[in-house]
């Protein structure tokens, strides 16, 4: 006992300082990429040159289509727009059967195009164990027939190959961590295609709808959750993980189905997300507020480079859904109304293609993010409410993915064991990732800003702390 406190006292102000410092040295954790789905169910859409040039003005340089339209890759050659391509559904018997057939199809539709067209990815099939067509035992030969075609023309280092699926295909889903396969497609399908996605390097495209979750639960599921607004979160009983958002969640219950399985180094690409600005009577959240917070919401997450709280580190990759609304889709109002842009070019609303640093516990300030210049630090309000910090030092070391692994029991700084302290490192962990902008120095007005010198801020503290330290000394 003697030992262990001589040894808080010695090291709480390498620590604290080291709060402050330690941080300034991180680089910006890599923030993931932002693609746009161009569906084209629709008989008013622009030109495939106006859309590239769309595209351009946007910045966005990334996009999924459904096949590989000869006019479109053409318009994007040369445009350094990156394109995922898609073999349709109803190709794939044919193409898991006859390895010829694979070869001529990459060859027309691929190797024809590349590298003009910067094709990265083809997305065999899309949500095959829905088709009604029952398609899904052809998957997985289809995948491996289009590699091996791949790979012939010299492609298979350049061009993945994935399959999307739907969250359909998972047998549970909450809490996050109890996330798992339905059992009747692990052996057959699953396991067979993530041993097939490990072994080429590529990912399993995901498509993630939070909006079906909450339209569907909208007396259990809280707006603010599905939308990435400020909320208060829910903990997953399973492993102690706390979400803010209904998409982090969503995800991970993927991130864990693949471990059940055994494949948790497969990476996920997020195929398809978005939500509707229109819809019927029935469908709740459907409007164009929560469509724009939404997408919003998700651009500035992904590119703030913030990954799941199963899976911190990793950058999220994700495809919205979709570019334009399309006239001709069946099914609700909600299908028709996906998109970013009407036919005519102009925005349903405003989503911008860059990070706005917002923090997401001051979602509501709409003030446009700058640098603090010179130096600065991000420090605990001492007056906070405990129940407040406490929130707030959970959410910088979980979503917001601070490095809070030095505060951890039995780490360097893990004394002095003080909820100002450890918060004042996480926090300003956050500050110094995101570059010191404006807005990430908020944490619900638990936290400012400090442009003094850190010892200016930290000799009361440890004063403080010495002074109990101290006292615990003259009682052993």
């Amino acid at each position: 006992m003697l030992t262990e406190n001589i040894m808080a006292v010695s090291f709480l102000p390498y620590c604290l300082i080291l709060s402050f410092f330690s941080t300034i040295s991180i680089t910006q954790a890599s923030s993931g990429m932002i693609g746009v789905n161009y569906g084209r169910i629709a008989n008013n859409l622009p030109s495939p040159e106006n859309v590239v040039n769309l595209l351009k003005s946007q910045g966005i340089n990334r996009i999924k289509i459904y096949d590989t339209d000869k006019n479109v890759l053409a318009a994007l050659a040369h445009s350094r727009i990156k394109v995922v391509v898609c073999l349709p559904n109803e190709l794939l018997s044919r193409t898991a059967s006859d390895q010829s057939f694979a070869d001529k199809w990459v060859r027309h539709n691929v190797r024809n195009h590349f590298p003009a067209t910067e094709v990265e990815a083809i997305a065999v099939g899309n949500e095959v164990f829905v088709d009604p067509k029952n398609t899904t035992p052809y998957l997985v030969p289809a995948m491996k027939n289009i590699h091996t075609s791949l790979v012939k023309y010299s492609l298979g280092k350049s061009i993945k190959i994935s399959s999307p699926i739907a969250l359909s295909a998972l047998a549970n889903s909450y809490p996050p961590s109890s996330g798992s396969f339905k059992p009747d497609l692990v052996e057959p399908v699953i396991k067979p295609m993530l041993d097939l996605l490990r072994k080429t390097s590529s990912y399993l495209m995901v498509n993630a709808y939070p909006f079906f979750a909450y339209s569907g639960n909208a007396d259990k599921i809280s707006l603010d959750y599905a939308l990435f607004r400020d909320n208060a979160g829910t903990v997953d009983s399973g492993n102690g993980l706390r979400y803010n958002s209904l998409f982090d969640a969503q995800l991970d219950a993927v991130y864990a189905a693949m471990s059940a399985v055994g494949f948790n180094d497969v990476k996920v690409m997020v195929t398809e997300t978005g939500w509707p600005s229109a819809g019927d009577g029935n469908e709740i959240g459907a409007s164009e507020a929560n469509a724009a917070a939404y997408n919003g919401g998700l651009v500035n997450r992904v590119l703030n480079g913030n990954g799941t709280p199963l899976r911190p580190k990793e950058p999220l990759n994700v495809f919205l859904f979709a570019l334009f609304n399309e006239n001709q889709k069946p099914g609700p109002t909600s299908e028709r109304n996906y998109g970013l842009f009407y036919p005519n070019e102009r925005k349903v609303y405003a989503v911008p293609f860059a990070a706005t640093t917002s923090t997401p516990v001051n979602r509501n300030r709409e003030k446009t993010p700058v640098a603090h210049e010179g130096e600065s630090w991000c420090v605990s309000n001492g007056d906070a409410a405990k129940e407040k910090l406490q929130a707030a030092l959970d959410y910088a070391c979980g979503e917001g993915g601070a490095d809070c692994r030095p505060i951890q029991p039995g780490a360097t700084c893990y004394h002095p064991k003080s909820l100002e302290a450890h918060a004042s490192f996480a926090f300003n962990s956050y500050y110094q990732k995101n570059a010191r902008r404006d807005g990430t120095c908020y944490f619900g007005g638990t936290a400012h800003v400090v442009t003094q010198h850190p010892r200016t801020y930290l000799i009361p503290l440890l004063i403080r702390e010495m002074q109990i330290s101290h006292r615990t000394l003259r009682r052993i």
